[in-house]
């Protein structure tokens, strides 16, 4: 029996050391912000790792750090009331490692807080990590203009990626001095991140890389909004990853998806798949939530859900272009409350950068199988925009209640299998709805408040096979279809357009209308009834 006692005391003591918390303050580091505490924060993550983890507790004050290594097992704890600020010495961020940066693997500088090929990785807490960026942000702005600064970093950045440099044209044209992230765990699995403010990455914020099973759950992002690709989160080539109830304010993209850049991106072959986004708040930024442009290992399977934004240039964004290749498919938008969008509410482009039509090969992107539904859209440049290539069109792309006030409407041009249901337009200037070189495209159950006096409700040009049925239109307009020669197989059936002047404008081939009601049959029915 005594033997038996001294067992569980010797194991209580055991388990109490492999998940014993150190308070770092405790432990001898400066709170005042005035010594750099890495070599202690680096020495405790050394020594919890090897008792099988641990975590480190940041009581209130300010903690001025160099790059951490969080290893498995390890959690940063940021108490309420703390601040971890990093360093803007350059040197303290050598030497370079294995990183990804815009969808290209090289060599460039550690993260403030990196984890390579580890598991059950924690951040969480109530306090703040400031990344300290201006110093990054202005050196890169001076090379992005053209100085030539030569810098010690510039060089070794060309040593450790001397073949790389060699052919890849992307990193040529974006010199030697790449900013981290503030965050990067690097072929991970079981990260989360929790409950903390950031501010002020000196690149992207959060940027999980190959990495598996990612949460990040009540998170405050807050970079100025001048502040150069400050993205907040980036999953790229990642899978399973769940990003919810939390604040983001930034100077580039709120929330963006990726997997990879041309043919680096396709030679690596590591799709981002699996992803949720919900119940999440963004203001200030190019997008809400963007997907690419790097996207050349494909993203599939991503749903967002229960997200307002506000003031971002746009709400939804899918961006690619040629020489990406990879695929977009199987994304599912709803419950979206969209304001002030500066630019389009819904964007989803294949022309991120104009370059020349070329045949179909593995460079060519596609996007196909997107359904964006409970969509509310209030003051907006624009409503929604669909681009897609020549040579192959955004395809398989699903509206439904989607309410719209904007400027201008929607435009789509090379889109295939587009189908639009219940749809509300209040638009200001031009046609409510324009497609162009498009095909497969159905519109029901469509109602436009307002338009101005010399647009039409739907515009076609180089269209084909368009159903257009079950509409509803009291607002006096004077042309519900616009159309020409170049417009075939266009069916009309079945709407209710009591304030339309002209059913179809041009000289349509093969049009089909049966059913319809315009303003003029509105008035034969009021005078019939009248004699009665």
């Amino acid at each position: 029996m005594k033997l038996f006692c001294v067992f569980l005391l010797f194991v209580s003591q055991l388990t109490f050391g492999q998940n014993s918390v150190v308070d770092l303050k405790d432990a001898g580091a400066d709170s005042k912000g005035l010594v750099n505490c890495s070599p202690i924060i680096n020495k405790i993550v050394a020594e919890l790792s090897e008792q099988g983890g641990g975590e480190i507790y940041i009581p209130s004050g300010v903690y001025l750090s160099g790059p951490i290594e969080l290893k498995s097992n390890i959690t940063l704890n940021i108490g309420s009331g703390a601040v971890l600020k990093f360093s803007d010495d350059f040197d303290a961020y050598l030497p370079m490692i294995d990183s990804r940066w815009e969808g290209v693997r090289v060599r460039n500088f550690k993260s403030c807080i990196y984890s390579h090929n580890a598991n059950n990785v924690t951040i969480k807490g109530r306090g703040l990590i400031d990344g300290n960026g201006k110093k990054w942000w202005d050196l890169w702005s001076r090379i992005r203009e053209g100085e030539k600064t030569n810098t010690k970093w510039e060089a070794i950045f060309k040593k450790e990626n001397a073949e790389m440099l060699k052919t890849n044209e992307y990193l040529q044209s974006m010199g030697s001095f790449l900013r981290p992230p503030l965050f990067m765990p690097y072929n991970c699995t079981n990260v989360r991140v929790e409950g903390v403010t950031f501010t002020n990455p000196p690149f992207w914020t959060l940027m999980p890389v190959f990495s598996e099973n990612v949460t990040i759950d009540g998170i405050t992002i807050l970079n100025p909004g001048d502040s150069p690709n400050t993205d907040g989160i980036d999953p790229s080539s990642c899978r399973n990853v769940r990003i919810s109830n939390s604040h983001i304010s930034v100077g580039d993209d709120c929330i963006v998806i990726k997997s990879g850049r041309d043919a680096d991106g396709r030679d690596a072959n590591r799709p981002t798949e699996n992803i949720t986004i919900s119940n999440c708040t963004m203001l200030n930024g190019h997008g809400g939530v963007v997907i690419g442009s790097e996207m050349s290992g494909s993203v599939r399977r991503v749903a967002i859900s229960n997200c307002v934004f506000e003031g971002t240039d746009r709400g939804i964004r899918i961006k690619t272009m040629r020489g990406r290749g990879g695929v977009v498919e199987d994304v599912r938008v709803s419950n979206v409350i969209m304001h002030n969008m500066l630019r389009e509410g819904v964007m989803i482009n294949m022309h991120y950068h104009e370059t020349p039509e070329e045949p179909v090969s593995d460079r060519t992107p596609a996007i196909r199988n997107v359904y964006l539904s409970n969509i509310r859209m209030t003051n907006a440049n624009k409503g929604i925009a669909i681009y897609g290539l020549k040579e192959r069109s955004a395809e398989q792309i699903s509206f439904n209640d989607i309410q719209i006030d904007a400027k201008t409407g929607v435009t789509g041009d090379y889109a295939s299998n587009i189908d639009m249901k219940n749809i509300r337009l209040s638009v200001s200037n031009g046609n409510a709805i324009e497609f162009n070189h498009s095909e497969k495209i159905q519109i029901s159950d469509l109602t436009v408040y307002s338009l101005s006096a010399d647009a039409s409700v739907i515009k076609l040009d180089n269209c084909s096979d368009i159903l257009v049925n079950n509409c509803f239109q009291p607002t006096e307009l004077p042309v519900f279809i616009e159309g020409n020669q170049s417009v075939t197989n266009l069916f009309v059936i079945n709407n209710i357009l009591s304030g339309v002047d002209l059913l179809v404008e041009g000289d349509v081939p093969f049009l089909t209308e049966k059913g319809n009601i315009i303003k003029s049959d509105m008035e034969k029915n009021t005078q019939t009834a009248v004699k009665k």
